[in-house]
């Protein structure tokens, strides 16, 4: 399942903004998108990681997302990030 990679992840972007950082700086490895979240927030996001070739991985829920990041709250989108 996808939620062991997030959790075995040694560096994630968590949230729009850090992934989107991630992205466009080259050192994400993968992105996860919630498929329950707002599709105007991801929507660029995915058109984004196609663009510069960064495999999309959808998950079910932002509330599993956010706790495979180990956070308190839902995940709309997170990176793995390359060390």
């Amino acid at each position: 399942m996808s939620y062991d990679k997030v959790k075995q992840a040694g560096k994630l972007s968590i949230g729009t903004k850090q992934a989107t950082k991630a992205v466009e700086s080259g050192i994400a490895a993968e992105v996860f998108v919630a498929k329950d979240a707002d599709p105007r927030i991801t929507n660029k996001m995915v058109n984004l990681c196609r663009k510069v070739g960064v495999p999309v991985t959808y998950v079910d829920s932002m509330k599993q997302l956010g706790k495979a990041c180990g956070i308190e709250v839902g995940a709309a989108i997170a990176a793995v990030v390359n060390e």
